[in-house]
């Protein structure tokens, strides 16, 4: 939940500000140039053709001049067509940044999750700190979309003023003349004071009531932003392929409709904000119209009383009263800016509490030997391992060496500790204790991105992206095209790209192309481990991204596989054994722990052991290989 704004000084506000703004401007250079300019201009273009226009109105109420008239009236227009031109031209330019500006904004944000630390990355807590910064920006733009309209305003109030005092000083220097009578006493430095004091109090009491006003969508925050994420998760469903089936069979609509009608009163008549809108917050922002109401009141009388007693012409109470009006008008555009800034400062907090998630993963800096032979011996030295938060160990005490160009099978039950192994072994995670060493090396001395390079990993929920087949099995736009054919011949997908209608240019699924190709579970399966074919790591890994097929399909595809692993080190993980009996050696986790280690037919015959228990737990489904 954000601090509330009044606990926030303007010391913070405008340090974290000014932060978000240095960051802005690195992502996207032109935008607060862009904005400077279209304020500059788009403050003062008004001024000229204010003043052009009581010196014309002035001459017509007096000597009439034609030759004076015609040079007024040619200035008037031709200022006033350059300075509209220059103004569409800057806010053209400004909206080309606006909109890049929106594309950049988002890119901080992924930036941070590349560069992220895995082990915070696979944080829930992190993804909720993400989930509100987004909740916000849907909301009304707090956060770091704010920063950029409150920039804006702040610097048109403040270029208005300057044109604006600019226009009203000779209101208050030019003198009402003898002949004006009782109406001289406009003169009297004390009545101006008075004036000038109203002025100055009228013009800031108006942002301040608003800013108030303001004050209420901050304190509604948690409450509009469960809104939306209500709306978010229950407001579309029924448009949701992957979830038409099961909304149809348990009418699941209803669960839906209770969220959105019963749960979700944030924004509906009786919410929060609806309350506050009609009671104090409504308050506030009326008595700011009111007060802005009578402050154009004020000025009118006093400039009309001064024309009225001769201190100048007709045409400039035009003038004036425009000008003081917009020099009330752009203070108040600067103080509620400011207020903007104030409350949006905890929205602000939020972000770079996500953006200022430290990594606190070693990076190391030795460079991972590119051998030929790819010769890279791994040894597990009493590792242990737990989640962050977690009390139990998910690995303990796991001491294992892999053999060079060997078959390892992992296998166990579900939760024994299978894809924490393989996560630690590429350094996803860090363990606890222990130390994973790469040709004697401790890993964390190895460039992390470079040590990774040295393995390919099918995980157990690979994911395929809505792009072309040959940039999935590549992983890039450009590519090799006769290597990605022959991994994805070598995944036994070869027959099935014969039937693609482009080949490997055909998109997968529809999200982009209304003719892109649906694969099926097994298929995507192929295309995934084509992507680590064509890798042409060291290291090759199948986390049980077969789980979902029969024991006897997933066995054939790790025949397959075995067949084109070639002399990489191949691991294999699983919780069923039929990928087992090729394997040079197999090791059994059970409750985090390594418990067994050999081959098949050594671990088989261990009557007692692990090994044994799953294999004829699992024998009826392998009769076809026995």
């Amino acid at each position: 939940m954000e601090k509330k704004s009044e606990k926030i000084t303007w010391a913070e506000t405008f340090r974290i500000h000014l932060r978000a703004a240095g960051d802005l401007g690195k992502y996207c250079p032109g935008l607060f140039p862009s904005v400077i300019f279209h304020a500059l201009f788009s403050a003062l273009s008004p001024y000229l053709p204010l003043y052009l226009s009581a010196r014309i109105i002035n001459e017509l109420a007096g000597l009439r001049r034609p030759e004076v008239l015609w040079h007024l009236v040619l200035v008037t227009l031709g200022g006033t067509a350059l300075l509209a031109l220059i103004t569409g031209v800057l806010l053209r330019w400004k909206e080309a940044m606006t909109a890049l500006f929106e594309d950049r904004k988002d890119r901080i944000y992924m930036d941070k999750f590349l560069s992220m630390d895995f082990a915070d990355v696979d944080r829930v807590e992190t993804h909720d700190l993400f989930s509100q910064i987004r909740q916000n920006e849907q909301w009304t733009g707090w956060g770091l979309e704010r920063l950029l309209s409150c920039f804006s305003d702040f610097l048109r109030g403040m270029f208005g003023i300057f044109g604006a005092i600019a226009l009203t000083v000779s209101l208050f220097t030019l003198p009402v003349p003898d002949a004006g009578g009782r109406f001289t006493v406009l003169n009297h430095p004390a009545f101006l004071l008075i004036f000038a004091a109203a002025l100055v109090i009228a013009t800031g009491l108006g942002p301040i009531c608003r800013n108030k006003a303001s004050e209420y969508w901050v304190r509604s925050a948690e409450e509009s932003r469960f809104g939306n994420r209500i709306f978010g998760v229950f407001g579309f469903l029924a448009a949701d392929q992957s979830r038409a089936m099961d909304f149809r069979m348990y009418d699941q609509h209803d669960i839906a409709r209770y969220y959105m009608t019963t749960m979700n009163r944030a924004f509906g008549v009786k919410g929060t904000l609806a309350k506050m809108a009609a009671g104090p917050m409504g308050l506030w922002f009326a008595l700011g119209s009111c007060l802005s109401a009578a402050l154009i009141g004020m000025v009118y009388v006093f400039v009309c009383l001064k024309a009225w007693a001769g201190a100048f012409g007709v045409g400039s109470v035009t003038q004036y009263v425009g000008a003081v009006t917009t020099l009330s008008s752009s203070a108040a555009l600067v103080l509620e800016a400011m207020g903007n800034l104030k409350n949006n400062t905890p929205f602000l907090q939020t972000c770079y509490e996500f953006l200022d998630i430290p990594n606190t993963m070693y990076q190391g800096s030795l460079t991972t030997e590119k051998r030929s032979d790819r010769q890279y011996q791994v040894e597990f030295r009493d590792v242990s391992f737990r989640y962050p938060g977690a009390s139990d160990w998910s690995l303990r005490h796991v001491n294992i060496q892999f053999k060079v160009g060997s078959r390892l099978a992992v296998v166990g039950e579900n939760g024994s500790g299978k894809t924490t192994f393989i996560k630690l072994l590429c350094r996803l995670y860090d363990p606890q204790e222990g130390q994973i060493l790469l040709n004697g090396i401790d890993i964390r001395k190895y460039d992390y991105r470079d040590y990774m390079g040295i393995f390919s990993v099918v995980f157990q929920d690979f994911q395929l992206l809505s792009q072309s087949l040959g940039s999935n099995v590549a992983g890039s736009s450009e590519y090799d095209r006769e290597r990605a054919v022959k991994a994805l011949e070598d995944a036994g997908f070869g027959e099935r790209l014969g039937s693609m209608p482009h080949g490997l240019d055909t998109c997968l699924y529809r999200q982009l192309e209304p003719d892109g190709v649906e694969v099926s579970g097994g298929e995507a399966q192929k295309i995934a481990i084509a992507r680590a074919l064509y890798k042409d790591a060291p290291f090759i890994i199948l986390d049980e991204p077969t789980a979902a097929l029969d024991p006897i399909a997933e066995a054939e595809i790790y025949e397959k596989f075995n067949e084109i692993s070639g002399d990489r080190t191949a691991i294999y993980i699983s919780h069923r054994l039929s990928s087992c009996k090729f394997c040079d050696e197999i090791v059994v986790f059970h409750n985090g722990q390594m418990i067994q280690q050999g081959t098949h037919e050594q671990l088989l015959g261990d009557a007692c052991g692990k090994y044994h228990e799953l294999w004829n737990a699992q024998a009826k489904y392998y009769a076809r290989q026995s």
